[in-house]
């Protein structure tokens, strides 16, 4: 059977090749799925995946990331990053990611020198330009590329080129980090990481596929697709009864829906605020 493939997969291929050798960091979403499937069709055992595991992966993630490994047959590693032994990650400013990133860039850009690959890539596609991430920011600083934004790839692209190689998760909503649930502002603690995975575990498993459970100390925000809506509010005592058991206090359904990178609200209407101050005054 011929390789699967299409002009935006070559274009991603070239450039991955180009490379020589590569470390993936690899989260085990669609984005960073594409980028080590496609470094190892091209490079073989010249490209290593690395999953960094910490309290804000949850276990449902790390499992799927080596699922998806073990499927496509490429070389994984998981190491354990200490991200929360950095105040400003704990302080939960909005440079979080940005620290984040940091410990992960550190980690793989010296596994990388220590076991001669040439570079270190991530999976940010073109999309990721237009929002605010500290995070590449951090990747900069280490000089990991991304491969997916120099092919010029948006996430429609890399969602079509995954169903092209028949990757399963290439319709899987976006998944970041459990401490992304958290506000600015409110520290980043094991205990507060473990209450958001258990809460979108419970969410997850009554059957809602797009789901984030906001962390606003004793009240969990639920946020929802809008075409799933309906049947999270069908369930509204199940859940209330679920999350209560878990330690929330309160539990409302966001009736704005999921919105990725909500949180980033609260730093446009501070903005908003300021400039209306400044304007007063």
């Amino acid at each position: 059977m011929k390789s699967p493939t299409s002009p935006q997969l070559s274009d991603l291929e070239n450039i991955l090749q180009g490379m020589d050798s590569v470390v993936v960091a690899f989260s085990g979403g669609v984005d960073s799925t594409l980028v080590a499937v496609a470094a190892h069709r091209v490079l073989g055992d010249k490209a290593l995946a690395v999953t960094a595991v910490s309290p804000a992966l949850a276990s449902r993630e790390l499992d799927e990331a080596k699922g998806l490994a073990e499927r496509f047959g490429f070389a994984h590693r998981i190491i354990n990053t200490n991200e929360m032994a950095q105040a400003g990650y704990v302080a939960n400013s909005p440079q979080r990611c940005y620290f984040c990133k940091t410990e992960l860039y550190t980690q793989l850009t010296g596994l990388a020198d220590q076991e001669s690959f040439q570079w270190v890539a991530n999976g940010a596609n073109t999309d990721d330009l237009g929002d605010y991430r500290p995070g590449l920011q951090a990747a900069s600083k280490h000089k990991v590329r991304s491969p997916m934004v120099e092919a010029g790839l948006t996430k429609a692209d890399v969602r079509a080129i995954a169903k092209i190689l028949d990757i399963p998760i290439w319709d899987k909503p976006a998944q970041p980090c459990l401490s992304s649930r958290i506000p600015y502002g409110i520290p980043v603690t094991i205990e507060n990481l473990s209450k958001i995975e258990q809460a979108e575990d419970y969410l997850k498993c009554l059957g809602l596929k797009e789901v984030r459970a906001r962390h606003h100390d004793r009240l969990c925000r639920v946020e929802v697709g809008e075409n799933e809506m309906e049947f999270a509010f069908g369930h509204r005592q199940e859940i209330v009864s679920a999350l209560k058991k878990i330690g929330y206090l309160w539990v409302s359904l966001d009736m704005a829906g999921l919105r990725s990178g909500s949180l980033n609200d609260q730093l446009n209407l501070t903005a908003t605020v300021s400039n209306g101050q400044s304007r007063r005054d």
